[in-house]
């Protein structure tokens, strides 16, 4: 009989090695996950030493880990002059504002002018009945002819007593009184001429006349009414247009200024509107007032300004640019460039190299949007005025049209202390480009 082969599958043939079907998947994950690990590794590493080993060099010598040099605008720094211009915040102020009253009581029968109408000195205005004042002077003038009578017949009679004294046909005593007498009617007369020339000066008064050259107002009394001398609001209001002038204030800090160029001659002023932005009218400084008000610290000043136009209106607001001085070939940068930080009023300077550096500088006056430079800058040199965000001390800057010197900016009015746009720097002293504004010293 053959060999019986057992088919239970615990038996088997110990010579025979059968492979272990469970762990054959497992194993083959394990290799799987260790090869993306290792990719990831790899990747990592490259990674790593782009962005920490050595950065390759341009041409130029940049280094690329710093990217594209900046781009930036530039302004050349130049020579010219510029103005010194006070500022002050005014109203126009009429040389002469009146109120035209009367002098005497009684009606108003006429008025002579129109609401608005420009009138001349002396121009009638207005009529009082005049007939009771004229009744009043026939009354004194009546008087003193008869008072006039009596003197000349007192000295006549005077003449005789003298003579007859002289021959003692009449006593000294009656000489002397007629003497007297004539002294009385003299004394009479006075009175009477003074009650001839008061009635007249009333009469005068009837007829009313413009006291200045002006623009005559609204009317406050109508034709027809009784008019007294204690009316307080009068009959109109004329008020002188030509010249006109200008009050307004400066700091007490610029008097002394102000007083020594005034020595060199009349200073000139110009009024500009609300805004301060619309020229209204060019005239002179006139005085300064005699005092500071010790409440504000401020002086007063008056300019005078020919109006012809009329284009100065009583009252009405304006900022006054007074001319102080200007001055001759000085430095002078667009005010855009100077920034404000930790190391004071700075500059972002432009090497020959095309790299940046902080500059320190000391301004002066500002006009418009030009500002002077006083300390840190020369003529020629270059500046970063536009693309000032993202500069830092010694970044390297790709120049674009640069200004030519000199073309800073527009001239406008001046200001010793203007208000310009500057940056900031954060803790730590290095200049940023953040915008701010403040007081540019």
């Amino acid at each position: 009989m053959g060999e019986k082969v057992s088919l239970h599958p615990d038996i088997a043939r110990p010579d025979i090695a059968r492979p272990d079907v469970g762990q054959a998947p497992s194993r083959r994950r394990s290799r799987a996950g260790l090869i993306v690990v290792l990719l990831l590794l790899v990747i990592g590493g490259v990674l790593a030493w782009r962005l920490l080993g050595p950065a390759p060099q341009h041409p130029a010598g940049r280094s690329a880990g710093l990217g594209a040099p900046q781009t930036v605008g530039v302004a050349t720094i130049g020579t010219g002059d510029m103005d010194m211009v006070l500022q002050g915040l005014g109203a126009v102020t009429p040389i002469a504002t009146v109120t035209v009253r009367t002098q005497i009581n009684g009606q108003l029968q006429e008025l002579a002018f129109q609401e608005g109408q420009i009138v001349h000195k002396g121009d009638f205005l207005a009529q009082i009945d005049p007939r009771p004042y004229q009744v009043a002077l026939e009354q004194a003038q009546g008087t003193l002819a008869h008072d006039t009578a009596l003197l000349h017949q007192a000295e006549a009679d005077n003449a005789r007593y003298q003579q007859l004294n002289r021959q003692d046909s009449i006593s000294r005593q009656q000489a002397q009184d007629q003497v007297f007498l004539i002294k009385q009617y003299q004394g009479s007369i006075i009175s009477d001429q003074a009650a001839v020339d008061s009635a007249k000066l009333n009469l005068t008064y009837c007829h009313i006349v413009s006291p200045v050259d002006g623009r005559v107002g609204i009317r406050m009394v109508d034709q027809g009414n009784y008019v007294q001398t204690s009316d307080t609001s009068g009959i109109v209001v004329v008020t002188q247009l030509q010249p006109m002038s200008v009050l307004f204030t400066l700091p007490e800090d610029n008097v002394g200024e102000v007083q020594r160029q005034m020595q060199k001659g009349p200073l000139a002023v110009t009024a500009y509107d609300r805004t301060d932005t619309t020229l209204i009218a060019t005239g002179t400084l006139a005085t300064t007032d005699n005092e500071i008000d010790p409440t504000t610290g401020t002086v007063k000043l008056r300019a005078l300004f020919p109006n012809t136009d009329n284009a100065l209106f009583p009252q009405q607001f304006v900022n006054a640019h007074l001319l102080v001085e200007t001055l001759h070939d000085v430095v002078i940068a667009p005010i855009a460039v100077v920034q404000h930080g930790a190391p004071g009023a700075f500059v972002y300077l432009v090497k020959p190299d095309d790299t940046v550096s902080v500059q320190v500088v000391k301004t002066g006056i500002s006009q418009g949007e030009r500002v002077q430079i006083t300390d840190g800058l020369q003529a020629g040199d270059r500046v970063v005025v536009d693309g000032l965000d993202r500069l830092r001390d010694g970044m390297h800057v790709s120049v674009v049209a640069p200004t030519p010197p000199g073309a800073a900016a527009p001239a406008g009015p001046a200001r010793p202390h203007g208000r310009h746009a500057h940056r900031k720097a954060p803790a730590g002293g290095t200049p940023t480009a953040a915008p701010s504004t403040s007081d540019s010293g």
